[in-house]
């Protein structure tokens, strides 16, 4: 019985890949510095495994912005263009990379970033592959024959980790009509097998490939690629032991076709979806020699693994197979997790109950390891004494008095259709909404934060420490958000906002102010690229004691004759950014949620608040993965936003904004929301996003952005005003917003500046074009 992990964090475990990578973008340190700290990760990483006792610890699971990105550079799949940047002697493969990630800006070059959306129903984003019809693949980067050989030469059993062949293509885009991109498979299959022959001629034994698209929705001539594909490999290379790796659900109907390839191990994620067990074992599977690697430690989540139903599974597989058959892992790569509970110390802001009942990435793998002990030294009596253990915190945590809230409870209990309802339909408070506000044609917003200088975050830090009190602390974000309301004012933005100067992140900030949420002190992951994000730890009833943003809400709006919008996080997007308790349903916690943050919302138009946003960036990647499923999380997870925004009079505007995303399959429940107008991400894609709402003739207002906030690139006014147009040729004019793709905070004020007047005169020449129009 073998133990192996997926994937590790590759931030550090004090995000010194995120300090290197942001010194290295702002020219603090050279590329030599930057490589060395990624070596130092990788290594670190894979000493903490093996002391674990981990049998196979994997390699090229680090990267420096994304995996798949990786990917991309690795198979040639370089847009066309970057290719006059290729040539230029100053562009390393990383910067290279990193243009592609970010866009580039220098020297004559003003190239776009390539698209950027979530990782399956994670809040990890990927950058997305691109593919034209006649699209040419060829080895362009050795990345994971390098770090493969260093890791091996260092001492490490590694096994080299890569996206497969069918999820890559299948994660991408077709950025021309006329083709699948499943069907490049042919042109790209000889690039992995080039790929595998390097590793293989420096005897590499194993590797992972990472298929997730395998638990989705694929057709029949989908799985028939799937089937012939690693055919082709396991000929090309049939002494090479493939683990093929799906994971976040199960493989459903694609099951008969994953047990019938040509591979030596098949990985279950046994933590989304245990049933697939016994789906597994009883077919003709068991009479085969292949090994099934049992994901039983959670890779997605906090809480400490149940030994006892892991022992269950193990137990099943085994009495089956046999133990030598058997390997044990995580569900999926640790990326998802935080590095290492031993950080947060009793300075911390952890509530101490619960961390007894938690466990990051360095206590999974050694979970992992201990699962393997219980089955082959049960009798050892620390291996008791550490069941005996994980049995006493799982059994307290059934009965703690912090988690449960009798009257959070019963109100969820009474609950009833017309909590999610407004008053009035779109159309008759669009009416009154216009009246209330009197807005301009294409009018100009934000979608809430302003940058956080280093100097903001300061004051933050001294105010944890007690080195500011807390009316020095108040006293400099009234200063900074007086000093952003001007700044509006000046160049001309319809409908402000206070630049969220006091807020860490868009859900810690609330998590701090609501019952039954707990948060980490070093408890960081990806989100995409140098940003980190550190989930909440909801792990009991929730609850709003008192209001949570009007201070600084009212303060702003009391500082101006414009609108200024309040700014909120909605359940669902706070729910899928935490770390979620698994004792009750997520429905039930979201409408937790929903509750406290209708309280805040009626609070903010009580203190004449007209417009309001509640951000649900997330709402699209909480769908399940198998389609069959969906329905049921759209019912609640839209009836969640409606509680929370129903509770005001029909001329208060509520604002929604969403990320990256897919919309086309989903446009019905979109709408059901309600919301009056929608902000979304749509610069990257060039406006295509929007496709899917004109050809569903979305009633609403919508505001596309017209600028990628994740790029340090400036675009022009020019630009902005083709975006506008592609968007005005598929939305009536009269429901066109005019805003950023996303908040501003992680940008810096020099770009952002220059960024927001050129969309301001965007929607000023908007508004010119349609007054020419008219007279015409």
């Amino acid at each position: 019985m073998q133990t192996h992990n997926l994937g590790y964090p590759r931030i550090g475990s004090q995000r010194e890949l995120k300090k290197a990578l942001e010194q290295y973008w702002s020219g603090k340190i050279m590329l030599e510095q930057l490589v060395e700290t990624g070596k130092s990760i990788r290594q670190q990483n894979w000493q903490l495994q093996k002391e674990a006792g981990v049998d196979l610890i994997p390699c090229n699971d680090f990267s420096y912005y994304d995996l798949v990105l990786d990917c991309s550079l690795m198979f040639g799949a370089i847009p066309e263009r970057y290719h006059h940047l290729m040539q230029q002697k100053y562009c390393t493969e990383i910067d290279l990379l990193f243009a592609m990630a970010r866009g580039c800006q220098r020297e004559g070059y003003d190239i776009t970033a390539m698209e950027m959306t979530k990782w399956f129903d994670t809040n990890y984003h990927y950058i997305v592959p691109e593919f034209t019809a006649n699209q040419q693949f060829s080895l362009y980067s050795n990345k994971i024959v390098d770090e493969f050989l260093e890791a091996k030469n260092a001492g490490f059993n590694a096994k080299p980790v890569l996206l497969g062949p069918i999820s890559y293509l299948l994660l991408g885009k077709e950025k021309e009509a006329g083709f699948h991109r499943i069907s490049l498979i042919k042109k790209l299959l000889p690039v992995y097998i080039e790929i595998l022959k390097k590793l293989s001629d420096n005897h590499a034994k194993y590797i992972q490939f990472d298929e997730p698209c395998l638990v989705l929705n694929l057709n029949e001539e989908e799985r028939q690629t799937v089937f012939k594909t690693y055919q082709q490999i396991n000929k090309q290379f049939p002494n090479l032991h493939i683990i093929l790796a799906g994971y976040f659900e199960s493989y459903g109907q694609n099951l008969p076709t994953v047990l019938s390839l040509p591979v030596q191990t098949i990985h279950l994620d046994l933590v989304r979806c245990p049933q697939q067990l016994d789906a597994v074992l009883n077919t003709d599977f068991v009479l085969k020699k292949t090994n099934l690697s049992l994901g039983l430690v959670d890779g997605r989540n906090i809480w400490k693994n149940d030994f006892q139903q892991s022992f269950i599974l193990i137990n099943k597989a085994v009495q089956k197979l046999g133990s030598s058959r058997i390997w044990i892992a995580p569900s999926c790569s640790l990326m998802h997790s935080p590095c290492d509970l031993n950080l947060e110390t009793n300075d911390g802001i952890l509530v101490p109950e619960i961390k007894q009942w938690l466990s990051f990435s360095k206590q999974k793998v050694e979970e992992v390891v201990t699962l393997r002990k219980l089955v082959m030294d049960s009798s050892s009596a620390s291996v008791q004494l550490q069941l005996k253990e994980n049995i006493a915190a799982n059994e307290s945590r059934k009965t703690a008095a912090i988690i449960h809230n009798k009257k959070v409870k019963d109100r969820v209990a009474a609950i009833t259709q017309k909590d999610a309802q407004r008053k009035s339909n779109y159309t008759a408070r669009k009416i009154k909404q216009y009246q209330a506000l009197r807005l301009p044609m294409f009018p100009t917003t934000t979608i809430g934060s302003f940058p956080q200088t280093a100097e903001v975050r300061t004051w933050r830090a001294k105010l944890k420490k007690g080195v500011l009190t807390n009316v020095e602390y108040d006293r400099l974000i009234a200063k900074e958000t007086a000093e952003a309301i001007r700044w509006q004012e000046e160049i001309g933005i319809d409908v402000l906002v206070h630049g969220e100067f006091e807020r860490n992140d868009m859900v810690e900030y609330f998590g701090e102010q609501l019952a039954g949420i707990g948060f980490s002190k070093n408890g960081w992951v990806q989100s995409y690229g140098s940003r980190c994000v550190k989930p909440p730890i909801i792990y009991g009833d929730i609850s709003r004691a008192e209001p949570m943003t009007l201070k600084w809400t009212a303060y702003a709006q009391s500082l101006t004759k414009r609108w200024v919008k309040g700014m909120l996080t909605g359940p669902v997007t706070i729910l899928q950014w935490s770390f979620v308790r698994n004792d009750q349903p997520r429905s039930e916690t979201c409408n937790q949620l929903a509750l406290a943050i209708r309280d805040e919302v009626v609070d903010l138009e009580n203190a004449g608040i007209k417009i309001i946003q509640i951000d649900e960036p997330a709402i699209r990647e909480g769908l399940p993965l198998r389609k069959e499923n969906w329905e049921a999380y759209l019912q609640w997870a839209v009836n969640a936003f409606r509680i929370s925004a129903s509770g005001v009079k029909d001329d208060t505007q509520i604002h929604t904004h969403m990320c990256y995303s897919a919309f086309n399959d989903i446009m019905q429940h979109i709408a059901a929301m309600d919301a009056d107008v929608i902000t979304i991400e749509c610069s990257r894609s060039q406006m295509q996003l929007l496709d899917a709402f004109a050809a569903f003739r979305y009633p609403n207002e919508i505001g596309p952005g017209v600028y990628d906030i994740h790029s340090p690139r400036v675009p022009s006014t020019a630009e902005m005003v083709a975006l506008l147009q592609k968007a005005q040729a598929v939305i009536p004019a009269n429901q066109l917003w005019v805003n950023p793709d996303c908040g501003l905070k992680t940008r810096h004020w020099e770009e952002t500046k220059k960024a927001l007047h050129a969309m301001v005169d965007a929607a000023k020449e908007m508004r010119l074009l349609m007054q020419q129009t008219k007279i015409l």
